[in-house]
């Protein structure tokens, strides 16, 4: 920018009309993230709860589940929860960015059992001071949830109980409580499952198919989703979120 044309930029309320008379903006479109970020953690929670909660295997189960949790709910997951970030969704950034990386951790942590570096122990309170991090996180990121939809909120909120749980469990090496607290994940997988169903069909057939409950926009099945393209103070035709 010239001097001349510095000097003649005007100051104070008029400095915003300035930018905006004088700014390209070129869109770059993504799809939800969270689509992606929320099947791969449903899919993963799904699969290593049920475990957790009775449902089949045994003690060496885990050594054959976390190729699986890894790949999907970890790597999948993070990189939903950085294309999250290129959306400027901070609750879905901080959201996927956490659980993927604990995904990956539960792998290596796996990987390492089933090779026989690490011996997992009876009473593993390491893991369960993984979820006492994870619980704290989640549960700010369900109140965070609020302010987006019910049915978001409600996944992290069974999410940020299940850890709780899990981190009382562990370090406890309380079974019945760790049972419970496999039937709580596995709650938040399958409200995980419905709220990325009902994103992934309101992205494909351009109206709200399964309610999410949001706060504003639209609820009742049949009506178009809020607009494509969003006009934020300063940032012109710059969609923000999801």
């Amino acid at each position: 920018m010239s001097t001349a044309e510095t000097s003649r930029r005007p100051s104070g309320n008029g400095d915003l009309q300035y930018w905006r008379d004088h700014t390209q903006v070129a869109l770059q479109p993504v799809a939800a993230p969270s689509i992606l970020g929320l099947f791969a953690f449903a899919g993963a929670t799904f699969i290593v709860t049920a475990h957790m909660a009775g449902w089949y295997g045994d003690s060496t189960s885990p050594q054959f589940l976390f190729p699986f949790a890894a790949m999907f709910g970890g790597v999948a997951q993070l990189l939903a929860g950085m294309w999250s970030y290129r959306a400027r969704d901070a609750l879905a950034t901080a959201m996927h960015g956490t659980w993927g990386s604990f995904w990956i951790g539960y792998g290596i942590l796996y990987t390492l059992v089933a090779t026989g570096v690490l011996t997992e122990p009876a009473t593993f309170v390491e893991l369960g001071y993984w979820f006492i991090a994870l619980a704290a996180i989640t549960w700010v990121g369900a109140i965070a949830a609020l302010a987006e939809n019910i049915s978001l909120f409600l996944t992290l909120g069974a999410l940020a109980a299940g850890a709780t749980l899990a981190a009382i469990a562990f370090i406890g090496g309380n079974s019945t409580v760790e049972t419970t607290a496999g039937w709580v994940f596995l709650a938040s997988a399958a409200l995980a499952f419905y709220t990325a169903s009902s994103m992934l069909l309101e992205a494909t057939y351009k109206r709200v198919i399964l309610p999410l409950g949001r706060l504003s926009g639209a609820n009742k099945p049949g009506q178009p989703p809020r607009e494509v393209i969003q006009f934020e103070h300063g940032e012109p035709g710059v969609k923000v979120g999801q």
